[in-house]
């Protein structure tokens, strides 16, 4: 199963059948049975029939509604049961301070075990770039994480070792594309545009799944709450950014999947953003990277991060509900 990705403006989404159909004027874009799909993801100016709605809903599938540079506006989702007992437990354990730090704790180490492994596993290809002031100093910073004993702390290590981590990504990018550290809000070059699309995209997948498995993904333990936004997903995210985003983002630049020419600046915003026939070529690139196979390090199954993502939801449901210890995904070492 893979998502559907609309991104041809003014076209329309119809279904026949099981089928869901992309058409534009008189000529069928896109035929594709429903239970090939994961989700669908509308951008821009693509409309679509209640009768489409009527058909992901029957087969759980959630739609989301995104602007043509990829932010996200709303979601459309079947109103499945939903696992009550676990947005009780989970609503429970955000009062429990310990069982907050704990999980938080997990959360930054995670993180920043695999921005090293994207360093190491960088230098050991790349052997004439030295960057191991840059490891040393992430190391320090989770064996600080280790004797953190407040929240607030982890934002500081976790910010730390960010620009740590940044200052080494950028020197493993070509020189033809410019990075001037982590810069969103908007994102002011190509390689910022690319991360940013990336994190975008892991965030609304662990959403999604966190909405369909009952949690509530506005109530997170690391991230703080805000209103409208799905922190809980944030908080499942962070270990899966330097794997997935980070890492493709490398393969796009260094091997010249994508040039500056690809790219474009809104005037509105000052944001560069995919022009869009490279933006359909980047889903194919997300896809790819999200459903190859690989050996997955501690269950040591076949696994790819897509089936992941939902590996680490429900270990975070076991430890929300049985108190386990949460496991964060970790790159092989």
């Amino acid at each position: 199963m893979a998502n559907l990705y609309l991104t041809e403006q003014n076209s329309i989404l119809r279904k026949s059948g099981d089928r869901l159909i992309v058409q534009k004027d008189d000529e069928i874009l896109l035929e594709v049975q429903c239970h090939k799909i994961n989700a669908v993801l509308i951008f821009g100016n693509v409309q679509f029939t209640t009768q489409v709605v009527h058909e992901l809903f029957e087969h759980g599938i959630e739609m989301a509604i995104l602007t043509r540079t990829g932010k996200l506006i709303g979601q459309i989702t079947s109103p499945a049961t939903k696992n009550i007992a676990l947005r009780l437990q989970q609503f429970k354990r955000y009062w429990d301070i310990n069982f907050k730090l704990s999980l938080s704790k997990e959360i930054v180490a995670g993180k920043i075990r695999n921005c090293l492994h994207v360093i190491r596993q960088y230098t050991y290809n790349h052997p004439e770039l030295v960057i191991e002031n840059e490891a040393f100093a992430l190391q320090a910073r989770l064996r600080e994480v280790e004797s953190a004993i407040q929240i607030d702390q982890l934002f500081g290590l976790e910010g730390s070792a960010a620009r740590v981590y940044f200052d080494a990504f950028g020197r493993m990018l070509s020189e033809s594309f410019g990075f001037p550290g982590r810069k969103k809000h908007p994102s002011t070059d190509p390689v910022n545009a690319l991360l940013s699309l990336s994190y975008t995209m892991i965030f609304n997948e662990i959403a999604s799944l966190l909405d369909g498995l009952g949690f509530d993904p506005y109530l997170a333990y690391y991230h703080s709450i805000e209103y409208g936004r799905a922190s809980l997903a944030s908080d499942l995210m962070e270990e899966f950014r330097a794997p997935i985003a980070e890492r493709l983002t490398l393969n796009l630049i260094n091997n010249r999947i994508f040039k500056p020419e690809d790219f474009y600046s809104n005037t509105q915003d000052g944001g560069f953003y995919l022009k869009r026939e490279a933006l359909k070529r980047y889903f194919v690139e997300y896809e790819g990277m999200l459903n190859r196979e690989f050996i997955h390090p501690r269950t040591k199954e076949n696994s790819t991060f897509r089936k992941c993502f939902r590996l680490q939801a429900e270990g975070l449901a076991s430890s929300i509900q049985s108190g386990t210890p949460y496991i964060p995904f970790a790159m092989e070492t």
